[in-house]
């Protein structure tokens, strides 16, 4: 499936610090200044463009000239201080080298709980929104200076796969130093194959996404496949592909056949759903019978403690968690009207056993089917 220019009318582009370095340790500003040039480029083909920039640590890094024995460094508070010193020299580089091509730009820092909470995705959604329609570049990040490992998104590709959703975008790009997705490791066996095009993120999809990325940056291929996986649900197209390949972003909203494409979903998603598919409880898993799931795909029922077998991981009441069948496929996400302690007291009970059981109730379903995505 190829894009034509004319159809991206928004777009997001993940660029990590592996890119924005050169695979270096300093921000490399030639780059950056191409990355404006293309930026306006699509400006002027009426396409709006939205950056989740990686880099705040390695400018941190940069700026204070740390020693290379601390640049390895694993330590969170001063991962954090680095990027308290990185973010506003980043977002100033940015703002110097947009506006050598006339584009202001704006600094949007995110965490998970401003996806969470639903009015205040809805107020993100409605700044970066704005921003877009007055032709400012917003420029997003995780708030790195202070968040920790309870509320952080984790990395910006999956990040990235968010805010796609969050502006309803065409198409999402994740730059990286790597041409794409590939069939083994390209860096140790020489027989590995460039995919060029993925119809569907299946098993064999996820078994050929590596581990860890590169030592300057947080993701490898697996978070950025997990980021397909998302924005490819929620209706937006996503390529794969090397940074440093010349006039990349110009080149993909053409339709050229560069990195790995990864096809969306026939449907774009309402907004509450994309909200739902975007805050998962991670490893949270609910297992249904036979008779849920056609409840759940064919009939468009919601889901109820009977149908229930097994309860996975720990999840807190109005968390999205993901819902299976009994083989192991999912088939299902959606907000939970119960946490995961109450829902393995009433797995499988009638939903008029509830309240006597707990002492209380939400509600005869564990999943309402307004708050539910069907993924199968």
């Amino acid at each position: 499936m190829s894009i034509n220019h004319t159809t991206v009318q928004r777009m997001v582009v993940k660029l990590g610090t592996s890119v924005l370095t050169a695979g270096t340790d300093r921000l490399n500003r030639p780059y950056m200044v191409d990355l404006a040039r293309q930026v306006a480029s699509l400006r002027t083909t009426g396409t709006q463009v939205c950056l989740v920039s990686s880099g705040a640590v390695a400018a941190g890094k940069e700026r204070l000239n740390v020693d290379p024995q601390q640049r390895s460094s694993n330590a969170v508070p001063l991962k954090q201080m680095f990027a308290a010193v990185g973010q506003s020299r980043l977002m100033h580089l940015y703002e110097q080298l947009f506006e050598l091509y006339g584009l202001q730009v704006a600094q949007a820092l995110l965490t998970r709980d401003d996806l969470r909470d639903r009015r205040r995705y809805l107020n993100a959604r409605n700044t970066l929104t704005l921003c877009l329609e007055r032709g400012i570049v917003p420029i997003i990040n995780e708030n790195d200076a202070v968040v920790t490992a309870e509320i952080r998104v984790g990395d910006n590709d999956n990040l990235s796969a968010m805010v796609a959703g969050l502006i309803d975008a065409d198409l999402l790009i994740v730059l990286t130093d790597i041409d794409g997705l590939y069939t083994a490791n390209p860096r140790s066996d020489p027989t590995a194959r460039l995919i060029t095009e993925v119809p569907q993120i299946d098993d064999t999809i996820w078994a050929m996404a590596g581990g860890a990325g590169s030592a300057r940056g947080t993701g490898g291929m697996q978070t950025k496949i997990q980021a397909a996986d998302l924005a490819t649900r929620a209706g937006t197209s996503v390529v794969i592909a090397a940074g440093n390949t010349p006039d990349a972003l110009l080149r993909i909203a053409r339709g050229e056949a560069i990195g790995t494409r990864f096809q969306s979903a026939a449907s774009r998603l309402e907004s509450r759903k994309r909200w739902i598919l975007a805050e998962t409880a991670r490893l949270s898993r609910i297992v249904v019978d036979a008779g849920a799931v056609r409840a759940l795909v064919n009939q468009g029922r919601s889901l109820l403690p009977a149908g229930i077998v097994a309860v996975e991981g720990e999840f807190d009441r109005g968390q999205t968690i993901r819902i299976y069948d009994q083989s192991g496929r999912e088939i299902a996400r959606g907000l939970t009207q119960y946490r995961s302690t109450d829902v393995r007291a009433i797995c499988g009970l009638r939903s008029t056993q509830i309240s006597e059981t707990l002492g209380y109730d939400y509600g005869p379903e564990v999943v309402h089917r307004d708050d539910m995505v069907v993924l199968s």
